[in-house]
């Protein structure tokens, strides 16, 4: 099963020697990468959002398997919608699904479906691809999108993720674990300073690594988030693992390249650690 390409061209560069300039220019730093057991990362188009996106791989050793956790912008598929073999194609290669970790989740969490309608046409997980390729051209994946999902669910997914990251590094001696990245965009389509102002409350709960009060910053404040429910999940994963605290890498809006303050959207990417 081949996944073909739904945004090359649109949100990043369809021609694979151009992608890989861009991709570089966006990760080439002095920065040293080390172990992180998450991300939160952008999935605007690169012009917009890469620099953003860049900043957080690179601080990123690269294992050999990565679960993207996305928001269904389509609609499409079940609430919990699992890509469980084949690869996905962009321009210059391709990655492969790591089938092992599917079926292990397929098997444990009882929320997760197989499915491949969901991501057809889904841009979250396909805009994060060409950094994973570029930091490690052998990188598996576990594509996941979440349709409208309870808190719950969030919870039940992300401590099963975390018990299955857990059983795969114990059955393989020295392993590296798995990196999570949730992919969302924040605030959208809201005047310059009140994004800013709105995002950071979101930001300081991921700082904190508290779910609950993350999901009280969205409501309290009405942050259109798209991946806020992938966050969550991502979150309580994370938490699972014995991560300590979110670091904000890089925070921007789609204003700071367009010039148009007016009505933009809010790009964050953190590590967590």
């Amino acid at each position: 099963m081949i996944r073909q390409p739904a945004v090359a061209g649109q949100f990043y560069n369809a021609s694979p020697e151009a992608l890989a300039a861009e991709v570089a220019q966006y990760t080439t730093g002095t920065v040293v990468p080390h172990s992180i057991i998450a991300v939160v990362s952008p999935h605007a188009g690169l012009m917009y959002s890469g620099h953003v996106a860049g900043a957080v791989y690179a601080r990123v050793t690269m294992p050999d398997t990565v679960i993207l956790i996305g928001p269904n912008h389509t609609g499409m598929g079940p609430p919990v919608s699992v890509y469980p073999h084949g690869s996905w194609l962009i321009p210059g290669g391709s990655l492969p699904v790591d089938r092992e970790v599917t079926d292990a989740i397929l098997v444990h969490c009882v929320q997760a479906k197989a499915d491949t309608s969901a991501h057809q046409y889904e841009h979250c997980i396909e805009v994060q691809l060409p950094f994973l390729r570029q930091a490690r051209n052998d990188v598996r994946i576990v594509p996941i999108v979440l349709g409208h999902v309870p808190l719950e669910i969030c919870r039940e997914l992300g401590e099963c993720l975390a018990r299955i990251i857990l059983d795969r590094s114990a059955s393989y001696a020295g392993a590296v674990r798995p990196l999570l990245v949730a992919s969302t965009d924040m605030t959208h389509y809201e005047p310059d300073q009140i994004v800013r102002t709105k995002d950071r409350h979101a930001i300081t709960a991921i700082e904190h690594l508290d779910p609950q009060a993350l999901s009280t910053a969205v409501r309290q404040h009405r942050i259109t988030m798209c991946g806020f429910a992938a966050t969550v999940t991502v979150l309580h994963a994370a938490r699972a693992l014995g991560a300590a605290a979110g670091t904000l890498v890089r925070y921007a809006t789609s204003g700071d390249i367009s010039g148009d303050r007016a009505r933009v959207v809010g790009y964050a990417g953190l590590t967590i650690a």
